[in-house]
């Protein structure tokens, strides 16, 4: 096999970025039976193998034939930190040594992995760490997949708990990264993968009408989150400079037919600020605007980031807020932050072990 891939000057690959067809047809090419692929894939996606050495099941031939057509570019937790509340931020270092960050979030039983789609991100919300970084590239299906991997086995080993949930609520904007994303979600929940329930998947966006109905065509089995923070273009367009390319009236029509196509409730996001978006007044548009489809609403709190120049809102201001909210009969629950001592709560995740990490010898 290995004189077979010499002879035909295959390139090398990223064999994660091939469909099990084509490595049946890698096989194919080399005289080999299609079954072999199958063994392949499943070491890939269900074991999360990540050299050719790993697949025992094959012989030696076969996978120096595999080391010599593709390579295997995964991503490994480069840094590590711990808060006192038992979260886990990760620096996540990329095959082209690139980072982004993701977190491990216990809560009891509930273990959460917060996991990024983009290098950076594009959208300037003022609120975000994130934002103030530059989007350098989107992640490919294969990297965020790691992620999850990675979580899962610090969720396994430090809790004795395995995943329980998962959020695309970590750096970038996930409908931007549209392929790669719902890529990654299927080989997260395929029982060829990782195998875990896709309603146990939450997908955040910032509001990306175009690529949300695209959500309602593929008819998605995943939760969609959208970040909204202010029910107003007046405000919105103040703290989220997407809000005015795509004002909340272009935002709403999209929901409404993704609800259509999918039949799924939604949550809208809401950090409440102090003195901003948490007047009576702000509470009546936010259930005016939770009356577009069948939604829940998440208040979270505001965790500071490096000349924000925000502030949460008081304890009485956000009971009145609530208490507003639920008499209009919206299901309203308050998201309490974990992990801020360390800068991995919400809103909070921006690279701070600075630059392009070396790779790993």
């Amino acid at each position: 096999m290995a004189a077979k891939a010499r002879e035909l000057h295959m390139p090398v690959k990223n064999i994660r970025h091939l469909e099990l067809e084509e490595i049946k047809a890698f096989f194919h090419e080399m005289g080999e039976p299609a079954f072999r692929a199958a063994q392949v894939y499943e070491w890939l996606w269900k074991k999360s193998a990540r050299s050719f050495d790993e697949m025992t099941n094959l012989s030696f031939e076969t996978r120096k034939a595999l080391g010599q057509a593709f390579v295997i570019e995964g991503g490994v937790a480069a840094h590590s930190q711990e808060s006192a509340d038992g979260t886990i931020k990760n620096a996540f270092r990329l095959f082209d040594g690139r980072q982004v960050e993701c977190v491990l979030i216990p809560s009891g039983k509930r273990m959460t992995a917060c996991i990024s789609s983009q290098v950076g991100c594009s959208l300037e919300c003022r609120f975000c760490a994130t934002a103030k970084l530059k989007r350098e590239r989107n992640l490919k299906a294969d990297e965020i997949y790691d992620e999850v991997v990675l979580i899962q086995k610090q969720a396994l080993e430090k809790f004795a708990t395995p995943l329980t949930n998962i959020v695309y609520m970590g750096m970038g904007e996930p409908l931007l990264n549209y392929a790669e994303v719902l890529g990654s979600i299927e080989k997260i929940t395929s029982p060829s993968g990782l195998n875990l329930a896709a309603k146990r998947i939450t997908l955040s966006t910032a509001g990306i009408a175009k690529m949300i109905k695209q959500l309602g065509d593929d008819h998605v089995r995943f939760n969609l989150a959208v970040s909204l923070h202010a029910a107003s273009d007046e405000k919105r367009d103040q703290i989220m400079p997407v809000n005015k390319s795509i004002p909340l009236k272009e935002l709403k029509e999209a929901l409404k037919y993704y609800y259509n196509r999918t039949h799924t409730p939604v949550s809208f996001e809401y950090i409440v600020f102090n003195d901003f978006n948490d007047s009576p007044e702000d509470a009546y548009r936010l259930a005016e605007f939770c009356k577009a489809v069948p939604s829940k609403v998440n208040l979270i709190e505001y965790n500071p980031i490096e000349k924000g120049g925000f502030r949460q809102t008081d304890p009485e201001r956000l009971a009145q807020f609530v208490k507003f909210l639920k008499s209009r009969g919206i299901v309203t629950n308050i998201r309490h932050s974990r992990g801020k001592d360390i800068d991995a709560a919400c809103g909070q995740l921006a690279n701070k072990i600075k630059g392009i990490l070396p790779l790993l010898s």
